[in-house]
């Protein structure tokens, strides 16, 4: 746990430094070559997940992109079409890597409020087989959206609307584990109606690198040819994944911490006049606030001489994401707050 009074980031949970127990299990990993597949410590987790989360296989790559991009272009092929949410993370903030490198092309629909995409909507989006229209072949949902938990009955709504119609289901679930956490749910049970999953270890988890795509093993085995066409095959990779198997062992039941530290802040910011907070969208780690003025980029030069750290998100003017992770201890909370209250008062 860092001191109350060193620096508070507050950017991502992607910001997180690897802890001395990960390092020490990064040290004493087993390696091997794993474009050969001889590194054992990569499968060993590559199994892991595909366990928990009642897959066949697994993939272990670089990050949460490329995860998301290799199972794109493993389901679809060129002149395809993949079904998403206009804001979820691959339609907004993965370089349209999808149609740049793969020739996809992408339909957004408006999500719900809460994350969810109408699964009528879906099907009515679901192009007939006419040589005019591209080939559907695949719908990407989300969960967690923007810290939101997306209701798990609406995910498997339209997981069995797509494979209704022929459409394969691919989860980008970067922080599901939050989701599992913030439900009381099993990662098996939320991710059963995907056919591909991404679970990231580099953010609430603490991991300082990787994801992993896990699947059908035929899938899997395409998925790996996909990854190293990327540039994406790694070699002793054991160090790596050491440090997503210590996450997995003793990051996981401490996201409630994070939790409960953004509830907190949540609440101790929805008190102060001149900040609007939704205290119901706190459901894992992010706090979403909307100032009355404009809060770029003074607001975060004055939190930054508070020794705080935080960004606006992709260049929104009144709006500031907060994002609790484990470097960020419950005492600081109150300097958080204390801190958005002397920028108000000025």
């Amino acid at each position: 746990m860092k001191e109350s009074n060193s620096l508070i980031d507050l950017r991502s949970d992607t910001v997180t430094q690897p802890t001395s127990a990960m390092r020490a299990a990064m040290a004493r990993a087993e390696v091997g070559d794993d474009v050969y597949g001889d590194d054992p410590t990569v499968r060993a987790l590559e199994e892991r997940v595909a366990d928990m989360l009642g897959k066949e296989d697994a993939l272990f790559v670089a990050s949460g992109t490329q995860s998301n991009l290799i199972a794109l272009l493993t389901h679809c092929g060129r002149g395809d079409e993949y079904i998403g949410g206009a804001g979820y993370h691959i339609s907004n903030y993965e370089q349209g890597g999808a149609a740049v490198l793969g020739g996809i092309s992408p339909r957004h629909l408006t999500p719900n409020e809460d994350g969810s995409l109408d699964a009528a909507a879906v099907a009515q989006a679901v192009q007939a087989d006419d040589p005019h229209f591209a080939v559907s072949r695949l719908v990407c949902v989300e969960n967690t959206f923007h810290g939101r938990v997306v209701p798990q009955q609406a995910l498997e709504h339209v997981g069995k609307v797509a494979h209704e119609n022929g459409l394969m289901v691919h989860l980008d679930g970067a922080r599901l584990m939050n989701a599992v956490r913030a439900t009381g749910g099993s990662p098996v049970g939320m991710a059963g109606f995907a056919d591909t999953v991404s679970l990231c270890l580099s953010k609430g988890l603490g991991a300082p690198v990787g994801s992993v795509l896990s699947g059908p093993a035929a899938f899997i085995a395409r998925a790996k040819r996909m990854r190293k066409l990327l540039g994406g095959g790694m070699r002793q990779s054991g160090v790596l994944a050491a440090c997503g198997l210590y996450a997995l062992d003793h990051h996981v039941e401490r996201l409630d911490d994070d939790h409960e530290n953004a509830r907190l802040l949540c609440e101790r910011l929805a008190q102060l006049d001149g900040i609007r907070v939704n205290t119901e969208d706190c459901h894992t780690n992010m706090v979403w606030l909307n100032v009355d003025k404009p809060v770029a980029p003074p607001l975060a030069d004055f939190m930054a001489e508070r020794s705080i750290v935080i960004s606006n998100p992709y260049g929104a003017t009144n709006n500031v994401r907060l994002v609790t992770h484990l470097d960020v201890a419950a005492d600081q909370i109150e300097r958080i707050t204390d801190g958005f209250a002397a920028w108000l008062r000025e």
